[in-house]
């Protein structure tokens, strides 16, 4: 719930709680919530759809919740599966639109373009059609999910392998049109530590 709470700014209904633990009964979240109330952890209101508010919480407006995964292949299996192994709160303003969802960088790949190992990237999921020449995109070519350099030029679109890609995927870099590119989203930040803190896998928000 504060994960939610987190993301959408506005509490998730019984329904969606039942559907995030596989329960179909509403009845059963309700009498879970109303568990949890009588302990004192949550206030309900009957009166309205998402009527639980979670006791003693102070969210800042400000931030929003992350999930963050260990690699762009794991993200994308990961997001049909569920909640990822660990978040990070992070400014509204750096993450950008709705959906986002931080990567780390795979090794040196990406050094041609300034991101260094063990950077992390938020990548916002955008429509081809507001994409920009120059920008960094996540996008499926040749069946393989990595990193291209988006070229625009009059109506065509380009995908263009950055240093270091394997030579099958760099072979397949080439013009695409909006509705058949296999977009992932853009790269619109980097989080990178300054430290050698390696990354975990924790249930805890950071």
């Amino acid at each position: 719930m504060v994960l939610y709470l987190r993301t959408h700014t506005y509490q998730p209904s019984i329904r969606e709680i039942g559907e995030q633990f596989g329960i179909k009964s509403t009845k059963t979240v309700s009498e879970h919530l109303q568990s949890l109330a009588d302990k004192g952890f949550l206030e309900r209101d009957p009166s309205r759809s998402r009527g639980v508010r979670i006791t003693g919480l102070d969210l800042n407006p400000q931030t929003v919740t992350v999930p963050c995964y260990r690699d762009l292949e794991d993200a994308v299996a990961g997001r049909r599966r569920g909640p990822a192994p660990l978040s990070l709160s992070l400014d509204r303003q750096l993450v950008g639109g709705k959906g986002c969802f931080m990567v780390r960088c795979p090794g040196n790949r990406l050094a041609a373009v300034g991101i260094e190992d063990g950077d992390f990237l938020v990548i916002e999921p955008v429509l081809a059609e507001e994409l920009s020449t120059g920008e960094i995109v996540a996008a499926r070519v040749a069946g393989v999910h990595d990193y291209y350099r988006l070229r625009r030029k009059g109506g065509e679109m380009s995908l263009h392998a950055i240093g270091g890609a394997p030579a099958a995927v760099a072979a397949a870099s080439t013009r695409v049109k909006s509705s058949s590119l296999l977009l992932v989203g853009r790269v619109s930040a980097i989080y990178r530590r300054m430290d050698s803190a390696p990354f975990s896998v924790s249930d805890t928000t950071h």
